[in-house]
């Protein structure tokens, strides 16, 4: 069992306000990441879970059991809070082979030759290493290093991992490779982990939840999928999805529990069970309509409900094709799957379901309208 609160967290260096009032709840089981920008909090808040830095204030549960207090100035000791970290440096021991490395915290622990050989033999099968446990780290890849790192922190089953951007030296194919290590390594163990990244592919990619930090606050916290569709407001929108989400302005107005928006592309009217809980403004306000670039499909025939655009430049890649599309005064980017190829100033029609726009209030950023 390891669920971690975290309440009315604040973290100061000097006069920098790092973590504002940080409220957070980490479930038993999860893989949550801390996902967001450099200098936004997300590793500050996992050197305070780990022990690694004291806030100036709240409190911090593992399982119910206090291990911050900053009220009564109690902090427990990182080595009593029965967790593992793994640092974007693999911090391996240069003079020790694979084994020995994964096998030092359990000799400082006094296991038994039997236990520390089962242990990490376990660690190192489940990171598919078993067969390097001869080898010197600088007979190492930076992607078996990497795995070693992550053996030595699994071979004492803690019931909480903090991994800090462990993927961040890898180039793309290793790092493609290691999310899927990850991810199951998850599945098989079913600790807690807690991740930080500012790569978004890897927070939608492995995570149970992900927590979106903004400026030493949280800026939306859900799962991978409720993050993507509907992010929060319009700068949870852009940091999220690549390509990034079309912004296209508009004006709404809502009035008889109906939200009527219209932008360049046309005019939408939507039921007050499609909009967030929240309050929005009475009568005419200007908004934004943030649609992904893969639900803007491409026709080549006109048809019924289809817009018309203009093609200013496609970009094939292979395994996708980027188009982007001007139409009236928008210019927006629609991502087709395959090989495709359009010609500049080609006449295309647009089909787009409005049941995947979100719309934002464009004065406060906020979502208003939700994706269904």
């Amino acid at each position: 069992m390891s669920r971690i609160e975290l309440i009315h967290i604040d973290k100061f260096f000097g006069d920098n306000h790092v973590l504002k009032d940080l409220n957070l709840t980490i479930e038993d089981g999860d893989f949550m990441t801390l996902l967001g920008p450099s200098g936004c909090g997300k590793t500050t808040t996992l050197r305070v879970i780990s022990g690694l830095e004291k806030p100036q204030n709240g409190r911090l549960l593992i399982d119910g059991h206090e291990v911050i207090n900053c009220d009564t100035a109690f902090f427990e000791e990182p080595g009593k809070r029965g967790l593992n970290l793994v640092f974007q440096s693999y911090a391996l021991w240069p003079h020790m082979t694979v084994y020995d490395n994964v096998a030092f915290g359990l000799k400082i622990k006094k296991l038994s030759h039997r236990e520390v050989e089962e242990q990490v033999m376990k660690a190192l099968r489940m990171m598919r290493i078993d067969e390097f446990i001869k080898r010197y780290p600088n007979e190492l890849s930076g992607g078996q290093q990497q795995r070693v790192a992550i053996a030595r922190a699994i071979a004492s089953s803690p019931k909480l991992l903090l991994l800090d951007e462990p993927l961040s030296n890898l180039d793309a194919k290793l790092r493609i490779d290691m999310r899927a290590e990850l991810k199951r390594l998850h599945r098989d163990m079913g600790t807690t982990i807690i991740y930080v990244t500012h790569d978004q592919v890897e927070a939608l990619t492995m995570s149970t939840r992900i927590a979106l930090f903004k400026e030493g606050m949280l800026s939306q916290v859900d799962t991978p999928m409720g993050l993507y569709m509907n992010p929060v407001d319009l700068v949870a929108a852009d940091f999220i999805g690549n390509p990034r989400i079309n912004f296209l302005s508009g004006s709404a107005h809502f009035g008889n529990n109906a939200l009527t928006a219209s932008c360049g592309i046309g005019s939408y009217t939507f039921k007050k069970s499609e909009m967030a809980d929240r309050a929005v403004p009475q009568g005419e306000f200007p908004c934004v309509f943030g649609i992904r670039p893969e639900q803007v499909q491409i026709e080549t025939q006109p048809g019924e409900g289809l817009v018309e655009a203009e093609v200013y430049a496609s970009q094939p890649a292979g395994s996708e094709t980027l188009v982007t599309l001007i139409s009236g005064s928008q210019e927006f980017l629609s991502k087709q799957l395959g090989l495709m190829d359009y010609d500049m100033n080609q006449k295309v029609f647009l089909r787009l379901n409005p049941d995947k726009f979100n719309i934002y209030d464009k004065a406060s950023g906020n979502l208003i309208k939700y994706t269904v």
